[in-house]
């Protein structure tokens, strides 16, 4: 059955790539409502895949970066972390927050998310659901089409505007109604319920509590750098070994002012980066950072018995290309 009307409205919705978000959109849709999608990207997730779902269901999506408070958030969550280090609660908060901040600037009239009640037990609970919408702003404003027979009906429900007797009652953690609104709405691709947050990774997340315990403060090149080689620590000094040219590479263009790299002169090998988080890089970050370069490395050296080349980055370095080979020699004893 069809619905709207003069009385039409807009719902900006909040895009994750999966399914629920993308039948929470159609069912709108079905209602007659406006439906414009908003999706979030921070050096943790982003939205790529939100955008390939959204264009395959017809839907205008457009992409907010929300780095900064993000960063701010991740470092003292109210509501605390997940299994790892991955904050669902306050995320959910935050990026409800934010698409708040944008509705009346971007014509919508209330937001609406691909959330089902009792589907993820710690933050798809009746409580946190409620915390959400409060904590947000957007309490009132704020709809879950898929669930929202089992929640308080929101202002433009209350107002006749939303049609609630189109909406859905579906809760818990089975997937079978889902499945056949997509069957009968012909979508058939579409991301499987765990989402592409890499604070869910049990590997990244214990790189991001050894940042947190070095640094008072962090930026979105640290995060950056958790992704890519093998980490060590020697004191305050964070040292990361490239695990193939590609991450070589990776490491050169994420060096920045007060950075070192490090490589062994003689031999292909791996490139090591160190950067600090005290006052300096001291000799014993070097001579740790010499002895993982020559481990990891082609020459199957002795440590302590390699030349290596360092170059030290400063404020002029260009990071998109190799330092020079004629950088200062390091010869540990």
């Amino acid at each position: 059955m069809q619905y709207g009307g003069a009385e039409s409205k807009t719902a900006l919705v909040l895009v994750s790539g999966g399914l629920d978000s993308v039948l929470a959109a159609k069912l709108l849709m079905h209602c007659g409502i406006n439906v414009l999608g908003i999706t979030f990207h921070t050096p943790f997730f982003g939205g790529d895949k939100a955008r390939r779902s959204a264009e395959l269901a017809g839907i205008d999506c457009r992409e907010a970066d929300i780095t900064a408070p993000h960063l701010e958030m991740l470092q003292a969550p109210r509501y605390g972390y997940g299994r790892n280090m991955n904050p669902c609660i306050d995320c959910h908060i935050l990026m409800v927050a934010e698409a708040y901040a944008r509705m009346e600037s971007w014509g919508a009239d209330f937001l609406a998310t691909g959330e089902v009640l009792g589907e993820r037990p710690m933050s798809q609970n009746r409580a946190a659901l409620d915390l959400v919408a409060k904590r947000s702003g957007a309490e009132g404003y704020l709809l879950r089409p898929l669930s929202a027979k089992l929640l308080e009906p929101t202002i433009h429900e209350r107002m006749g505007l939303v049609p609630r007797e189109a909406l859905l009652d579906i809760s818990g953690r089975g997937r079978r109604r889902q499945m056949e609104l997509a069957a009968r709405w012909g979508i058939h691709e579409y991301q499987t319920p765990a989402g592409g947050c890499i604070l869910t990774d049990k590997i990244f997340s214990q790189r991001l509590r050894d940042l947190m315990e070095m640094a008072t403060s962090f930026a979105e090149g640290d995060i950056e750098l958790l992704k890519k080689g093998r980490h060590f620590k020697s004191g305050a000094v964070k040292i990361v070994v490239g695990r193939n040219s590609r991450e070589n590479e990776c490491l050169e263009r994420l060096a920045g002012p007060g950075d070192t790299l490090m490589w062994e002169r003689a031999h292909p090998g791996p490139t090591a980066l160190l950067r600090s988080y005290g006052d300096h890089i001291d000799e014993a970050a070097l001579a740790e950072a010499s002895r993982l370069v020559g481990r990891y490395g082609k020459s199957k050296r002795p440590a302590g018995l390699a030349e290596m080349n360092i170059f030290r980055m400063d404020e002029q370095a260009r990071r998109t290309e190799r330092p020079p080979a004629t950088s200062t020699v390091f010869k540990p004893t």
